[in-house]
């Protein structure tokens, strides 16, 4: 799933939206979050991601230190978790 530009307000359902529709579809495969293209994600947008993440533990591509920053962010408290077990 490719993601580009703002993943912000009104984007969040959509992008959501999309997800779910794609879930629907995708049976065994794993899913991978392109995140390269994406230049600022705001709370409710890394709360998505997050959501995404562990539902399907994706992969995240990133491309950049921000966009590496927005994955480390959407699966921090999976980690963080792991990390206490």
């Amino acid at each position: 799933m490719k993601l580009e530009g703002k993943l912000v307000g009104p984007w969040v359902p959509e992008c959501r939206q999309a997800w779910l529709a794609l879930e629907s579809s995708r049976s065994a495969k794993k899913l991978t979050l392109d995140l390269c293209g994406v230049m600022f994600v705001d709370d409710s947008g890394i709360a998505l991601l997050g959501e995404i993440y562990r539902a399907t533990r994706a992969e995240m591509l990133t491309g950049s230190p921000l966009t590496k920053h927005f994955a480390e962010q959407a699966t921090a408290s999976i980690r963080d978790r792991r990390k206490g077990d």
